[in-house]
This record gives C-alpha cells, structure tokens and sequence, in this order.
C-alpha cells in the first residue's frame, strides 16, 4: 500500500518506500526494532532517498557527543511532538539509514497522509555533513564535544573540525551551539549565523586546545580563551540559571523563564536550554516551550524507573568520560543508593575501554557498588585504583534484583539497553 505521503514521490522512490516498508514491518514481527533496516532498503533502492523524504520540510539536525537523544526529544516535544506534525528518528537510529527510516515512517497512513512538516533528527557526528547535504536544515544544535569510540570515530579534535566544515557548508542555517565547550565553540563559529547556549561546563577534559591555532586554552572563571591566537568563549544568548529553584533561562532579550523539569540532573537541564532556543527559533515561545517538557520523564528508557519486589532500579546512561561527569553529578544530588555499573565493548559501544581511567569513580566512595558487564574485569580493576569496594556480578539486572531498595543501574550503551530490554 502507498500511502497519501508517499504517492507525492517519484515512481522508484515510491517502489522503494514500498519495500521498506514491508521490510521493516517483518523486522518487527520477528522482534527486531527496525528502526535501521527500512531506510537501508530504501536507499539501496533510491540513493537519493533521504533528499527526497527531507525535501519540503523545516529540519532541525542535533549532533554532539552526549545528550542527542534527549535533547532531539526534547525539542520535538516543544515543536508539538508527532501529533502535530513533526518527524522525529526517537528510538536514536542517528546515522542515515536510521533518519531515512524515520522520515519513511512520517509518511505512513497511521501517522497521517502527506508529509509532516518539521524533522527533527539526531545526527552521529561522524555523518552530519552527508545529512545536511540531503536535508537543507533550518536548524544545526551543536551540544558538545569529547572523546567518545576513538577506535571508530577517531581523534576528537578531528570530528570536531569534520563538523565546522559541515556548518560552513550550510550558510542559512541557523546555528544553536554550546559556548562554554571549547571544540564546540568553535565549530559553531564556522557559522554564518550562531546562536550561543551558555552554562558552565562540568567537562573540560578534551578542550585544553584551541580548535583555531592549537595553542593552549587558559580558563578564568567561565570565561576561556586561547593564549595565542585569542580565540575567546562567545558571550551567552541563551543562559541557563542554576542557583534559582527551579532553575531559570534567560533568553537574548533578557526574559527569563521558570525550567521545572521531571527529568534530573544539571545535564537534562542544559538539554531544555537548547529545546527552548530552537524552539523560539521555529515561533515557539518559552513559556510555552518550558510548559511542554514539564511532563517528560524519561527519553527512550533513560531516567526511567522500573518497579521491582522489593524497591525500584532506575536507568542511567553513560559510555564516555564526559557522559559519567554528568551522570556522578546527578547522583551527588541525591542519597547515596547501591549502584551497579555495566560496561561492555561491543562494536556500538566501541572495543576500547580505556576510557575507563578518565573517569572520576572516585566520587562513588560511599556507594554500594557492583561490576558488571562483559568488561566487568577491567572496570573492577579501575575500581580498585579508585578506592572504591565493590563485587562483581555476572548479570547487572540480576543483581539489582538481588538489592533492597532504590537502586541505579549505569550502563553504557549496549549494556544500557540491554538492561532495559530485561526490564521492560
């Protein structure tokens, strides 16, 4: 069947949303999520396929190392959210195949005939330049930058620059970017037009170099600024406020609006910043825009909370040394709970787990503590170094269920939805 949508396309572009279809509904059949598979299809049949979906519509694409998901989430919810016409890749499919397939999804009958208007799509850093090639966005969002898979993606000085030179490639989008992450600062000013997000970083440990001059980066306060060249941090149109409760943002004409969000956590806080830019770019007031994430709670299982016999297991990401910043942040606001910690190394994850030493476990002294994962070894040796007691376990959800109480249960990618597979 072709739908509404996909009859505005040409006859092999419809062909091919016709098999991708089909694929991905068998996909699904057999258990699969799907979310990859039918824009594979599709593009083996139609190379032109994403330009095609994307043509017409107002896309924003977000790209960064942490927080994509969320933030996409965020900012679809603000825009209105499926039901009122916006496309959005929310399962985190973020290479091509995966946006093509959620643009196929945009035109299927039980979403509504015809195209929907607004896409807005996370974006792997290593593709936003073929994607924004394909797309024409409106709207870049550049979150942050830091090591992350290094065996795949490469140095992180390298994605950062790979990034600038897809901004410049697009001279009338709009660009949302973080000014206080110095790589990130820096690729948004390959922009025509930026628009700077502004809050003190809790993560400095990859930007100790100008991503102009490579000379060394010197910090006073929030303030930084390289001592060679005088690159220097953008001043702030969008300003999260923290020492409010709740939080506030203050937008480029001074206003300011209340942040009380559901989802925890400095980071998620920052994450709304960026929803409520992109938001008043596309004629969304803040207000309204804070009001639309009040309810969120979880965003493809983070943050969610899984009722068990005996208490609670909450699930928290984290697959990089900046993601755990965030995350031991996070866990510093409330009481100390039992935590289990799964980290594997699969392809998705990346095979290198010496990220491992760059992360602050120090800071979980005090914390009941449990290894786990395929790299169980490795992380409890880390531990070890750290200070820190803890057992090991061969299964992570197990030994949750084994625990009294409320406990968090931090993956990083794989072991992550592994976890929340097991819960569901």
């Amino acid at each position: 069947m072709i739908s509404e949508g996909a009859a505005g396309l040409p006859p092999r572009a419809r062909m091919a949303a016709a098999a991708a279809r089909l694929v991905g509904a068998a996909a699904r059949r057999a258990g699969r999520n799907g979310s990859v598979i039918g824009g594979r299809v599709a593009t083996m049949l139609d190379r032109r396929m994403l330009a095609r979906l994307a043509a017409g519509r107002t896309v924003v694409l977000v790209t960064g190392t942490n927080g994509k998901t969320t933030t996409t989430s965020m900012i679809a919810r603000v825009l209105g959210g499926p039901g009122q016409g916006v496309a959005t890749n929310h399962l985190g499919a973020n290479m091509p195949d995966g946006i093509t397939t959620a643009l196929l999804d945009a035109l299927s009958p039980t979403r509504g005939s015809g195209a929907v208007p607004v896409a807005v799509m996370e974006v792997d850093e290593s593709y936003l330049g073929q994607v924004a090639a394909a797309t024409d966005p409106h709207v870049i969002v550049l979150l942050n930058f830091s090591r992350d898979q290094l065996d795949r993606v490469g140095e992180v000085r390298t994605v950062a620059r790979r990034v600038g030179q897809a901004v410049a490639a697009h001279p009338a989008a709009r660009v949302v970017a973080f000014a206080d992450d110095v790589l990130c600062a820096g690729a948004g000013m390959a922009a025509q037009s930026t628009l700077w997000v502004s809050s003190p970083t809790r993560w400095t440990g990859d930007a100790g170099v100008c991503p102009r001059c490579d000379g060394a980066v010197t910090r006073a306060g929030v303030q930084w600024a390289c001592s060679s060249c005088g690159l220097a941090r953008p001043d702030g149109d969008w300003t999260l406020v923290e020492d409010t409760d709740p939080a506030t943002v203050t937008a480029p004409d001074g206003s300011t609006t209340a942040l009380d969000l559901a989802l925890p956590g400095h980071a998620n806080r920052l994450n709304a910043v960026f929803a409520l830019a992109v938001g008043a770019e596309l004629g969304v007031a803040p207000a309204v825009a804070a009001a639309r994430l009040r309810g969120l709670d979880q965003v493809g299982g983070r943050y969610r909370t899984v009722t068990r016999p005996g208490g609670s297991t909450r699930l928290l990401l984290a697959k990089n040394p900046a993601g755990w910043a965030q995350v031991l942040d996070l866990l510093e606001e409330g009481p100390a709970r039992p935590v289990v910690v799964a980290v594997n190394s699969r392809e998705a994850d990346g095979r290198d787990v010496s990220w491992l030493w760059d992360v602050e476990f120090e800071r979980l002294a005090g914390h009941r503590l449990i290894a786990a994962g395929e790299r169980a070894a490795d992380l409890s040796v880390r531990l070890a170094y750290a200070g820190v007691p803890h057992r090991l376990a061969d299964d992570a959800v197990a030994a949750t269920r084994d625990t009294l109480g409320e406990v968090d249960l931090i993956g990083n990618y794989t072991a992550f939805h592994d976890a929340a597979r097991a819960l569901t």
